[in-house]
């Protein structure tokens, strides 16, 4: 959940490492800090909350080191402090460190170097690592040029829990180590420098060369060269990813926020997830993906498994899939299913989706599948990730980088890649042609209708300046408008801090009526033509009741009933979600602006969660 960075180079490493820090801000805000190497040692400086604060310390100006990491804090052991910021040194400020992830054993490794005299000045789980560095440094009586090394490799294979490290040595003035387990790293290589970061966007405008670290290997890299080994420190060849996105997408580029200016690049993320994967006239391609009609055959069960949005991206997946192919699908939270001994086989295939790909809990519900004997596939936003790595196949999203925490432009393309999947499927299956080739059709113009929506954006605002001070917020739909109601609500509660909720709309007279009183507000969400008088019967019963209401819909309703009717453009009901949410998404930015409050970075939150 932490955001790191590391530099070794020719230049003034403190700017970049600021630099870099402001852009991995999304990933964690309690506090912030750099350690360089220093021509009289270790130079850690440090404080408490944003980024920027950093600029504000004393001495900062003065570094003139050219080899440092640094650290973008989101608090899991020990209160937002400047003790408990990062990096931490050992004891003897022989070795200073970064960490993003949990050290699950910290309490045993703690009293282990506490009876080794060793002493604790935070509450973190981190501070163990450099002072356990130290204590296997101390016991190499081998002075070479590896003695770093071994010292970290050792006190690494004492650690459980997750894990991204970098670490710099006063004794080794021009190296820098790191290391991996279960959380994210990339090494950025440059020339005559090379970067490290939790996240590609953070240094893509230096290079678009990366190499990636599986689990426990280490690099050892000076400003000219990066070496490479296994767990057993064996000296291992790796080969570099070039990495396309354009440096410009993790900038503003004239919008307020990230947020909005990913919002309304939707339209391309879509187009560019399509790509060239079918036409209307011609199957869909995978080139990717091998699987066959006896396979699919076979199949008993697919389980969609995911996390917060990514999950509601997987119940279009599943409305889609079950529809199209007449296979029945699950869609599961990846921090339930993988604790609840899911009835998982060869006969299953499991479909994991995560925009980062480092999702904590969804890499470790593949694992569990691969364990018991299912295919696997991966949806994720990024190549070389963790869970593309860890999956028999994987299919990307091409949503270019998102960094506001709320996810929508990458919401949107898994609904859309998934949704493809499902029509690929259905034709290897032989499945009904004519409906699969209106549906192509209806994604091919998506991006367009997208266009169309995003224009209706004033209305949004005028309704945003009624009720962004309401404490209570419903959302309804039914079908696949209940999928787009979850998403919906999900997303005001992430950037305004609203109490909202979503319910079937069929559900209401079972008990979410009684929380309906005059003035509070109710969202309605109606495109399915099978379940909209249905709909329009249960939110009147919520206006018979004084609800204010905002209805988004592509049918034929009487508007004078509502407060508000947002309609957007008729498509295909597999995919009218990627229309209906772009609205919600508005709102949700709206209201939160109206509150003033900081809707790329909401508190609490990060934007990949890389521990459980």
């Amino acid at each position: 959940m932490c955001g790191i960075v590391g530099y070794i180079g020719t230049k003034k490493a403190s700017p970049i490492l600021i630099n870099g820090l402001i852009r991995l801000e999304y990933r964690g805000y309690d506090s912030a800090g750099i350690s360089t190497v220093e021509k009289d040692g270790l130079s850690i400086m440090k404080d408490k909350g944003r980024v920027k604060n950093l600029y504000n310390l004393d001495g900062i100006d003065n570094l003139t080191g050219t080899i440092g990491i640094a650290h973008t804090r989101w608090a899991t052991h020990g209160k937002p402090s400047k003790e408990n910021s990062h990096p931490h040194m050992d004891n003897s400020k022989t070795f200073s460190v970064v960490h993003n992830g949990i050290i699950e054993n910290y309490h045993e490794l703690r009293d282990f170097l506490g009876n080794n005299g060793y002493t604790f000045y935070s509450q973190t789980d981190t501070e163990v690592i450099p002072n356990l560095v130290h204590y296997y440094y101390n016991k190499d009586e081998k002075n070479d040029d590896l003695k770093f090394l071994r010292a970290v490799k050792n006190a690494c294979a004492d650690l459980k829990g997750s894990f991204a490290i970098e670490i710099i040595c006063k004794d080794y003035p021009n190296n820098m180590i790191v290391t991996r387990k279960d959380s994210p790293l990339v090494i950025g290589k440059g020339d005559d420098e090379n970067y490290i970061s939790s996240d590609i966007p953070a240094i893509l405008s230096f290079t678009r060369n990366f190499y990636l670290l599986n689990d426990y290997e280490l690099a050892v890299l000076s400003r000219n060269e990066i070496h490479f080994y296994d767990k057993d420190l064996n000296k291992i060849a790796k080969d570099t990813q070039i990495i396309e996105w354009n440096a410009a997408s993790a900038e503003k580029d004239g919008y307020e926020d990230f947020m909005l200016k990913e919002i309304y690049e939707q339209p391309t993320a879509i187009r560019e997830t399509i790509g060239a994967k079918f036409n209307e006239n011609a199957k869909c391609e995978f080139d990717e993906l091998k699987f066959t009609k006896e396979y699919l055959s076979s199949l008993n069960k697919i389980y969609i498994v995911a996390c917060g949005t990514a999950m509601h991206a997987g119940l279009t997946g599943k409305n889609a899939i079950e529809k199209l192919c007449k296979i029945t699908t699950e869609v599961d939270i990846a921090s339930e299913f993988r604790y609840r001994d899911p009835l998982v086989d060869e006969k299953t295939l499991c479909i994991f989706i995560s925009q980062s790909g480092e999702t904590a809990d969804t890499i470790a519900a593949l694992k569990l599948c691969k364990e018991k004997k299912a295919k696997t596939l991966a949806i994720s936003n990024v190549i070389g990730s963790s869970i593309t790595r860890e999956a028999d196949f994987s299919i990307y999203t091409h949503a270019g980088p998102e960094i506001a925490v709320a996810s929508t432009k990458a919401y949107t393309s898994q609904s859309v890649l998934i949704t493809i999947l499902a029509i690929y499927f259905a034709e290897i299956l032989g499945l009904d042609n004519k409906e699969i080739n209106i549906l192509k059709r209806d994604i091919m113009q998506l991006p367009k209708k997208i266009e169309e929506t995003l224009k209706i954006s004033e209305n949004i605002v005028d309704f945003a300046k009624n009720i962004y001070q309401e404490k209570d917020v419903f959302f309804l739909g039914r079908g696949i408008d209940e999928t787009v109601a979850r998403e919906g609500s999900l997303k005001l509660k992430e950037v305004s801090y609203i109490h909202s909720e979503s319910y079937a709309a069929g559900e209401l007279k079972h008990g979410p009526i009684a929380l309906i009183e005059n003035d509070v507000t109710v969202i309605g969400i109606m495109t399915d033509k099978n379940l909209v008088e249905k709909t329009v019967s249960n939110i009147q019963e919520v206006i018979t009741r004084g609800a204010k209401t905002l209805v988004v819909t592509n049918q034929d309703v009487n508007e004078k009933m509502f407060d508000l009717t947002i309609k957007i453009p008729e498509t295909n009901c597999f995919v009218s979600p990627i229309l209906s949410i772009v609205p919600l998404q508005l709102l949700s930015y709206y209201i939160a602006k109206e509150k003033g409050l900081d809707v790329d970075k909401p508190r609490n939150l990060a934007k990949s969660v890389t521990v459980e």
